[in-house]
């Protein structure tokens, strides 16, 4: 343990995609406190071993913007919800992290001043400088974009070296492993297979946006404590996506 720990990161500044479902651990709408405060204690642990960290969450354990268009409400006005439901599930984390002793900032994309900052690139970049978790809501602050692009995007303007997308799963695999036993992991794939492929990766855009802007994406599970900082020092069971396979 004492070996891996010292080992150097191969990733110092990272954007950390967390899905709003992995908020509220095994319930099935909200939000999970103490799976938040696990999620608290693992950046920690990132930052701690030299991490510098921004992050990105979902709203679908509160509210999903197409969920509500599919029952007739317009697509705009859902998103927007859906903007306002990532901004709740920021300031949870913001609230896990500062129990946990860790500086944080949520700064939306949406101006709401009374609540939390308004999201400057400029700001940012210095609460990331000053060792702050960064963790951005209300998405691109338009609709029809996905927190997925939210993340490629502030990934590239934070200066990020990876995107790492938390999921349930180690990486990305040829079929669902909870339904196929037979499911193989991918170690690599190179953006233009994902695309091709149309592997459930990330949205396209995002996949588009960090393959013009030669960012790597590496996909995650997020289940096992400690698994950020493994990732972090190339460690975990994980799937990378860029220019080369």
């Amino acid at each position: 343990m004492a070996a891996a720990a010292s080992s150097p990161l191969r990733y110092r500044r990272v954007l950390l995609k967390l899905s709003g479902e992995a908020l509220m651990g095994t319930g099935s709408y909200g939000i999970d406190m103490p799976v938040v405060q696990r999620l608290a204690h693992d950046i920690r642990e990132a930052i701690a071993a030299g991490a510098e960290i921004a992050a990105v969450v979902g709203g679908g354990n509160i509210f999903r913007g197409l969920a509500g268009v599919a029952k007739g409400m317009d697509r705009a006005t859902g998103d927007y919800m859906g903007m306002l439901a990532t901004v709740m599930n920021a300031l949870a984390l913001q609230n896990g992290l500062e129990q946990a002793g860790v500086q944080a900032r949520v700064l939306s994309a949406i101006p709401m001043p009374t609540i939390c900052e308004a999201f400057v690139r400029s700001k940012a970049l210095h609460h990331l400088e000053n060792g702050r978790v960064v963790i951005f809501a209300a998405g691109t602050g338009n609709p029809y974009f996905t927190t997925d692009t939210t993340a490629a995007l502030r990934a590239v303007e934070m200066n990020c070296d990876v995107l790492a997308k938390a999921t349930q799963v180690d990486g990305v695999y040829s079929a669902d492993p909870k339904q196929d036993p037979k499911a193989v992991r991918h170690d690599r794939l190179t953006y233009a297979e994902v695309l091709s492929r149309d592997l459930k990766v990330m949205d396209g855009a995002a996949i588009a946006l960090a393959r013009d802007n030669n960012l790597p994406v590496i996909v995650f599970s997020i289940e096992e404590p400690g698994n950020l900082s493994k990732l972090l020092r190339g460690e975990a069971l994980s799937t990378l996506v860029s220019a080369a396979a």
